[in-house]
């Protein structure tokens, strides 16, 4: 097994991608993840996935953006598998248009998820890692982020 052999690990925005990557390398090395996102179908699925191949995960619905969505999962990595040691903070959207023609109400959703998001498994993740006796953070970027494009 691997370097994360009997730790427990988020990942948000776990269903597809990236996300659901690093979720199957994640179980694959030994850990237990907890899979989120708001695509519960998928994100299903993947701990399905993980579950067959004979890691350990499961699944949590999450909206990144809100706050009050965070206890909960804390929670379930504690409740479920006793700690937390790896926060992968991968969720995120882009809202394709160009910037003259996006609404607020959008905008304010992309930087929601994108950005709260991360503060958010920030603030969340610490406390819990700090009482698992340390942990690592890791925050995916899309290259949307060091890079503009027309529009």
């Amino acid at each position: 097994m691997g370097q994360v052999q009997g730790k427990v690990a988020i990942v948000t925005g776990g269903a597809s991608g990236i996300g659901a990557a690093c979720a199957a390398t994640l179980a694959r090395e030994g850990a237990k993840v907890i899979v989120t996102d708001l695509d519960d179908p998928r994100g299903q699925a993947v701990v399905n996935k993980i579950s067959s191949d004979g890691g350990e995960a499961v699944y949590v619905h999450q909206d990144v953006g809100l706050e009050e969505s965070w206890p909960s999962v804390i929670d379930a990595a504690e409740r479920r598998f006793g700690r937390l040691d790896v926060m992968v903070a991968n969720a995120g959207i882009g809202i394709m248009c160009k910037a003259v023609e996006m609404s607020l109400v959008d905008w304010r959703r992309q930087t929601a998820v994108n950005l709260d998001g991360v503060f958010l498994s920030v603030k969340y993740a610490v406390p819990a890692m700090r009482r698992a006796g340390g942990g690592s953070i890791i925050i995916t970027s899309s290259v949307a982020g060091l890079r503009g494009s027309a529009g």
